[in-house]
């Protein structure tokens, strides 16, 4: 059954490509000769200086991610082994947060959990941060069926159901109480996150290599329960992650610290202050008041860490494994709700980590960061001139501008395979909407960045505004999205 399935899949792989590349073919015996002489015009027209621009980014991402991956990483993996135990810490955190997480996947996640902590060989507390008492039953239940070593301990922290930030911070806080010792290591895990084979004990070791390292992330895979196009949405999204990962590795300075699973050194979430960044974080905007963040606990702490001027980093040979729940069965809702949290998550941190300045961030994580609010819109240069062009010169500008995206977005994904991950047909279509749908939420939110929502919890934020205020924050998002969009479309049709 499993080799049916297997070659149903390869086959099916097989012929996508197929009718892909041949539409690729298709494309080119359409479009003018002259369009592929470098000293034409047109030729010119396509390439562009905000193309160059903006592939040399991807490029310089994808060079530093294959030296950490092929050379830096290794050698800093062979220098743990040399290091053997005297590399492990004292003790080992494993803090678990579940809420509305179906007990199925609950029960995979915490054998997980309970199987490294077994095999790491180092004494191990398991701290299961619920909300709900039917869950205490079947987790307490789970770890008594397993045979568990003496060294490792289940502790519960019981907590209202008023969201992740609340269950982080009492957590936190209950390991505050027990004291750890300040190289002690605490591994934050989201209640639908398994643990890969040996995760602890690859990544715990980087704390001792790398003395002022204060987090880390891991490799992620995932498991959609959703449409097939939902889940290669959700691998394509994961296959660029680790690249990207391991680029921004390189100079230890991760950009985020994935709320799935993620290591923090006990000294850094012991502290007081780092706690409160956690549960009660903030923004003070200049139009739309000051509003509390619901979502982007992850960012919260790298943003945290950043103030601090310490390292996080990217281990990617220890793997875990997601479990992702579509909010809606369309793929179009789903996609367009699940990037309003990240991104909203992403620029909600943007200015106040551009204003850390290269001294924290690093120059090159500096420039990231700048670069990401320039990029939603030069995102929708090219396919705004290729529609302007169009109409008013030659259909033939849109054919070209169509070819030129099957061609730099398959090449695209071939980065993604060099990366170690699989990929599939579709990719190179699944990258051009999210570039262009990703820009349009990424705008959208810019302007509306007190809005928040979780995608698998019915919760949103309760603004601490006036009706009036309310009132005036809609109206005056809607106006400076006008505004701004307009200044963009006049630049284009000058150019055009």
């Amino acid at each position: 059954m499993q080799s049916n399935i297997f070659t149903h899949k390869s086959i099916r792989t097989f012929s996508g490509w197929l009718i892909f590349i041949a539409t690729i073919g298709l494309l080119a015996t359409i479009v003018p000769s002259e369009i592929f002489n470098t000293e034409s015009e047109k030729f010119i027209f396509i390439i562009g200086l905000i193309g160059i621009w903006r592939y040399s980014i991807g490029i310089i991402h994808f060079v530093r991610g294959m030296w950490f991956m092929r050379w830096t990483f290794p050698k800093l993996r062979e220098k743990i082994n040399k290091m053997g135990k005297d590399a492990l810490p004292p003790h080992v955190y494993l803090m678990v947060t579940s809420f509305r997480i179906d007990s199925t996947t609950t029960a995979k996640v915490y054998n997980s959990v309970f199987e490294e902590a077994n095999k790491c060989g180092i004494s191990t507390t398991i701290v299961a941060s619920i909300v709900e008492v039917s869950d205490e039953f079947l987790i307490r239940n789970l770890f008594e069926q397993q045979e568990m070593l003496e060294t490792v301990s289940l502790v519960f922290v019981r907590i209202p159901g008023t969201g992740k930030r609340d269950a982080l911070a009492s957590g936190f806080r209950y390991i505050s109480r027990d004291l750890p010792a300040e190289n002690a290591v605490v591994a934050v895990i989201d209640g639908d996150t398994m643990l890969g084979h040996n995760c602890v004990l690859k990544a715990v070791p980087f704390f001792s290599a790398l003395p002022n390292l204060a987090a880390l992330t891991t490799n992620e895979i995932c498991e959609v329960k959703g449409s097939y196009i939902m889940s290669e949405w959700h691998k394509l999204r994961f296959g660029q992650r680790h690249i990207n990962m391991c680029s921004m590795a390189l100079s230890k300075r991760v950009l985020t610290l994935t709320g799935r699973m993620s290591m923090f050194r006990a000294s850094v979430v012991t502290n007081p202050d780092f706690i409160d960044d956690i549960q009660l974080d903030n923004l003070e905007h200049w139009r739309l008041g000051r509003f509390r963040f619901l979502t982007g606990d992850d960012k919260s702490s790298w943003f945290s860490i950043m103030k601090m001027g310490l390292d996080t980093f990217y281990v990617p040979d220890a793997i875990v494994s997601t479990v992702e729940h579509p909010p809606h069965k369309s793929f179009l809702k789903s996609s367009r709700q699940l990037m309003f949290r990240w991104y909203g998550n992403n620029l909600r941190q943007n200015n106040r980590a551009v204003k850390l300045g290269p001294k924290k961030l690093g120059w090159f994580a500096y420039y990231v960061v700048n670069d990401q609010k320039i990029s939603m819109w030069t995102s929708l240069f090219g396919l705004s001139v290729a529609l302007l062009a169009s109409l008013k010169y030659s259909i033939v500008y849109g054919v070209i501008y169509l070819l030129w995206i099957m061609i730099t977005r398959t090449m695209i994904t071939l980065t993604i395979l060099a990366g170690g991950h699989k990929v599939g047909p579709i990719y190179p279509i699944m990258l051009y909407y999210n570039q262009i749908m990703g820009a349009v939420m990424k705008i959208y939110v810019f302007f509306r960045l007190d809005r928040q929502s979780w995608t698998r919890q019915p919760a949103k934020l309760s603004i601490e505004a006036e009706a009036l205020q309310q009132v005036l924050n809609l109206w005056s998002s809607r106006t400076v999205t006008f505004a701004c969009a307009s200044i963009f479309a006049a630049v284009i049709f000058v150019l055009v």
